[in-house]
């Protein structure tokens, strides 16, 4: 928090600014200790108006009390929270110091009902169905992909995987590999990650959607085909469907022919594994597309960055590398299908900028 000329600067995702301190209405700032806890933490500045400008508490001892008493009552769970006194120039403010929580969700809780909120941007709104199932599972110290079924392993084959697990790493498969590796259980039942790489893979959203348009936009298909599949045949499929449809050039050199594709084999296959392995599998109704034009080939997955920002606002070469699907991505890695360090991204932009022109 900064202070310049007696005004805050200024309200984010990581602020709200409040002028007084609604008794009435509680749920309206209840609602953003909700999403400061089951996102990213925050805090709640009493005492300062829409605008930034400092204009004191005249009881700050009795709205801490108050506020204190309706987080305690009105949270489930209670997440941790503190009341720091701000004194400036004569004013007194309150900042409401939310932690973020570790036993997500945190839900409002008002007449039977319970609701949990996000931050996005600078406002605290409702979580949807997608929204609260990741933030149980982070709840529960969880990722989708590692989640058990009821679903027996013994019951499914493994075929795929492990004739693809011998020609890539030129070892001998062992199906102790699919406890390790995190597709099956102990007890014998299969992982959501196991689902995905199962023979006869029944996922409904585990699909790539691949068309070739005419021109530069969306308008007739010269080619569109769909897949449903395990996510090793997926990747096959997207691939083969790439080749078919992009076009392979060559120049004549002193002493041999040089290839000159339109797009870096690698980059693709780097930008493929990454949207299967990063996608957001908790969206039912989405699925992989290949779109490829005239002058690009765009790859869309379901579901935002991991940490809820725009890609446009980021610098590639600064993004962390972050797992949604940890599971997945490990299995991927000891298929040694991608890096294993780094960010995909900027693998995919150096190696498209490393095609000669």
């Amino acid at each position: 928090m900064q202070i310049h000329n007696n005004t805050l600067i200024a309200e984010c995702s990581a602020y709200d600014f409040k002028e007084m301190l609604e008794r009435k209405k509680v749920k309206s700032w209840l609602k953003s200790v909700s999403a400061f806890a089951n996102t990213d933490g925050g805090s709640l500045f009493y005492g300062v108006n829409d605008d930034g400008v400092i204009v004191g508490l005249e009881n700050p001892q009795a709205d801490a009390d108050f506020i204190s008493e309706m987080i305690k009552a009105r949270l489930d769970p209670v997440p941790e929270v503190q009341l720091i006194p701000i004194e400036h120039e004569g004013h007194t403010l309150l900042e409401v110091k939310v932690k973020t929580g570790t036993l997500t969700p945190y839900y409002y809780y008002q007449d039977g009902t319970r609701t949990a909120y996000m931050r996005i941007g600078n406002e605290s709104v409702e979580c949807n169905s997608q929204q609260l199932l990741s933030l149980v599972l982070k709840g529960t110290h969880m990722t989708w992909d590692s989640f058990p079924t009821q679903v027996d392993a013994s019951k499914h084959s493994f075929i795929i995987l492990a004739n693809t697990f011998r020609e890539q790493t030129h070892q001998e498969w062992n199906d102790k590999y699919l406890e390790s590796f995190g597709l099956v259980t102990p007890d014998g039942k299969l992982t959501n990650a196991g689902l995905l790489f199962v023979d006869n893979c029944t996922v409904f959203q585990s699909r790539i959607f691949c068309t070739r348009w005419t021109g530069l936009y969306k308008d007739d298909a010269i080619g569109s085909v769909e897949h449903r599949a395990n996510l090793v045949l997926l990747l096959k499929y997207g691939m083969d469907f790439i080749k078919n449809y992009t076009m392979s050039g060559w120049v004549k050199m002193p002493n041999y022919r040089l290839n000159l594709p339109d797009y870096s084999d690698r980059a693709i296959f780097e930008g493929l594994v990454n949207h299967l392995i990063h996608r957001d599998y908790t969206v039912m109704g989405g699925e992989v597309h290949i779109d490829i034009y005239d002058d690009r080939v765009e790859l869309v997955s379901p579901g935002a960055m991991l940490d809820g920002t725009q890609i446009q606002d980021r610098d590639i070469y600064k993004v962390p590398s972050m797992r949604r699907n940890p599971v997945i991505a490990d299995m991927f890695t000891q298929l040694d299908y991608m890096e294993k360090r780094g960010s995909g991204l900027r693998k995919m932009r150096e190696l498209t900028e490393k095609l000669p022109n």
